[in-house]
């Protein structure tokens, strides 16, 4: 038996003339701002509802405790403990991560250029002691390494507190900033940062200016954001040269930029906000002169082109193109170094960087030639070098970092993911299938699954999918996927629209008035993995979270005969009630992805027949497993525990339906690495069990 729902009188409303019920609106907070920062505030009746829950959850899996067991101590297994990032050099220093045996946070340190002389800066494990939740945020030391500006978050619900420690005697200032986003810039003084505040509906409206040692509440507000719509935030050019303070939602930017020698100027706007013109800016300090260097999608240019602008004369009407526009070549990201231009960009579904020369415009590329595979590049902190570090990896190869030199193209490998329990890559098969879809287009589906696989139709499938806000999902390497395809499952990503794989039409063919398009995308890959024999019907464990987690409550209701079961991690179902909710923390900024429902009947009638929430009916529903976290800003918790129980009282049958809530954790869960590995050893339990596969 489920935890019994207790008789409470719907909550009635209407818009554009539309009734709605909603019969399970008493699990909201209405407190939702305090219970994000405490707890402990929730509603007794609510808590008690969710504890119940959670109780009957554990029961339901009793069964499969064991085998939980195992799979958790196989993910362990297949991390190394005392493992160490490569360190980032910055002048005299270098910077990485590390983690000790046991240990479930990570640690911040520093040494000498070439690595030696190691001094922990941060020790996350210390500073998570006798917390239920502790996760690091930002890290970012001053340019004279005196300082290091560094945040935390003990709730979950990603209001970090930002404070200053010197690096020297690894004490904390007196500096404390709270409800920040976890982040800080640092003007090239040494002792003037920039970090963005909260309001108290969770959107980062306002960037503030701190000097060292003075009173937070003396802080100067630098920027403020007038609409609800927009959220901020701050960086810096590779250069140094520039403070950058980005106005956006997602699809408009406004870029201010500030002298970071001169923190207490007045920023100077790029280019005003133009509705669906997205820009980004980095800085040419080298070869060419004083130029700001822009990636963007005006004129046109929907997979974005790469133009300059002088500094002194930024606005749009002096661009002028350095990379033009190329149909179906999307560019992701572009960081200028003294002598180089590096992008990040995809075609035809595949990464590929691409490098620059800023003296005499020569380029080549760094591809590989896998089926499928991740490719990415970080910045690092240094200007002046030719040395670009990039991070390679397969679904069947681990993660491999190289330090890579843009004049003489060789490249050396700085570190190369163990797997302590080991892995043999020849025992896997990595594939990249397109699926037919509904209306022609063709769906990318990246496949993993042993070599003795046998591709008859009956192997179980784990079948991902996202689709939204333009993110790609990568076919990088997962050591926990390892533990489903050595158990016969094949693993497959489905690259739906909604994301980038495709380009950025394949983002806009799967948002707003075309977001069914993402949800049929998924059923068209389960059919044609079902059609192939790679699979068969019934025999596939759905997963997505947050808007994937939409995504698998839609596909629930649009063909339930396809799954043996759906894994829905912090499921965005409440879609139309949320978006009428403008105090909630990300509804306008997220009217630009689905439309506006208060203000446009069109996309309330869009919305509302989509929906998973309000398109629950009397049908036969496979078995679900819904997770939330109680101070989550960016699902609210009481989303799949509304969800969950209309489907309790509306579906046919009595498949198994769960709801597990983390009562100490918002949007990405547990916070330790080892703890992580728990929840994924859970579901990996469950779709093991829904798919007959626990013997």
């Amino acid at each position: 038996m489920h935890p019994p729902i207790a008789a409470k009188k719907p909550h009635v409303s209407s818009r554009h003339g539309v009734e709605i019920i909603d019969d399970y609106a008493w699990l909201r907070a209405g407190n939702w701002q305090e219970v994000m920062q405490d707890p402990t505030v929730l509603d007794d009746e609510i808590r008690a509802y969710l504890e119940a829950e959670n109780a009957y959850t554990k029961e339901a899996m009793a069964d499969v405790a064991p085998l939980a067991d195992t799979l958790f101590s196989e993910l362990k297994g297949r991390i190394k403990q005392d493992d160490s990032g490569v360190p980032t050099p910055d002048g005299d220093f270098s910077y990485w991560i590390k983690f000790v045996e046991n240990g479930e946070q990570p640690l911040v340190v520093r040494g000498a250029r070439d690595g030696s002389g190691e001094v922990i800066l941060l020790d996350g494990n210390a500073l998570a002691e006798g917390k239920a939740y502790f996760r690091l945020g930002g890290a970012d030391h001053s340019p004279d390494h005196r300082l290091l500006a560094w945040a935390s978050d003990d709730k979950g619900s990603e209001f970090y507190t930002l404070r200053i420690r010197e690096t020297a005697t690894g004490n904390d200032l007196g500096d404390e900033i709270p409800r920040t986003t976890g982040g800080a810039v640092w003007a090239n003084d040494g002792k003037t940062l920039f970090y963005v505040i909260l309001d108290d509906n969770h959107r980062p409206s306002k960037v503030m200016r701190h000097v060292v040692g003075t009173p937070v509440e003396d802080d100067a507000t630098v920027y403020l954001e007038p609409d609800a719509g927009f959220f901020v935030g701050v960086g810096k050019t590779q250069s140094g040269r520039h403070i950058l303070i980005d106005s956006h939602d997602h699809e408009t930017s406004e870029i201010r930029v500030l002298d970071a020698d001169h923190p207490t100027g007045t920023p100077r706007l790029i280019a005003p906000r133009d509705t669906g013109v997205e820009y980004g800016i980095d800085h040419q300090a080298g070869y060419g002169g004083d130029r700001f260097v822009i990636l963007t999608n005006a004129d046109g240019a929907e997979d974005f082109k790469i133009v300059t602008a002088a500094v002194d004369a930024p606005g749009r009407e002096s661009w002028q193109d350095l990379v033009p526009h190329r149909e179906g070549r999307l560019i992701l990201s572009a960081t200028v170094f003294r002598d180089h231009l590096v992008r990040l960009e995809r075609e035809d579904g595949l990464p590929r960087i691409v490098i620059r020369r800023l003296d005499n415009g020569q380029e080549h590329a760094i591809a590989f030639a896998e089926e499928a595979y991740s490719l990415g590049m970080s910045d690092g902190y240094e200007f002046d070098t030719t040395t670009l570090r990039f991070t390679y990896s397969s679904m069947t190869t681990p993660s491999r970092v190289f330090d890579y030199d843009m004049e003489s193209r060789e490249r050396v490998l700085r570190k190369e993911q163990e797997v302590p329990s080991g892995h043999d890559p020849a025992r896997y098969v990595t594939r990249r299938l397109m699926a037919p879809a509904h209306d022609g287009e063709t769906v990318p589906v990246s496949l993993l699954y042993a070599e003795d696989t046998p591709l008859d139709g009956s192997a179980p499938c784990l079948l991902y999918g996202y689709g939204s806000y333009g993110i790609s999902i990568p076919a990088s390497f997962s050591t926990n996927a390892l533990s489903l395809v050595d158990r016969g499952f094949v693993y497959a990503i489905a690259h739906i629209r909604g994301g980038k794989e495709k380009g950025y039409r394949w983002y806009r063919e799967g948002r707003r008035d075309k977001k069914t398009n993402t949800f049929r995308d998924f059923v068209s890959a389960a059919e044609f993995l079902i059609e192939e024999k790679i699979t068969a019907k019934g025999r596939i464990v759905a997963q997505g979270g947050s808007a994937g987690g939409m995504l698998m409550g839609a596909v629930a209701n649009m063909a339930p005969e396809l799954f043996a079961g759906i894994i829905a991690e912090v499921p965005f179902v409440d879609v139309l009630a949320t978006m009428l909710d403008d105090t909630l923390p990300l509804t306008p900024p997220e009217w630009p992805e689905w439309g506006n429902p208060i203000a446009d009947k069109a996309a309330f009638d869009y919305i509302r027949s989509y929906s998973p929430y309000d398109n629950v009916e009397a049908k036969a529903y496979p078995p679900i497993l819904a997770e939330g976290g109680l101070t989550d800003p960016r699902v609210t918790y009481w989303e799949p525990a509304k969800w969950v129980a209309k489907l309790r009282a509306t579906r046919t049958n009595d498949a198994l339906l769960l709801l597990k809530t983390n009562m100490d954790a918002g949007h990405a869960g547990a916070s330790g690495r080892f703890a992580r590995l728990e929840e994924v050893a859970f579901n990996w339990a469950f779709a093991l069990k829904v798919a007959g596969k626990i013997g």
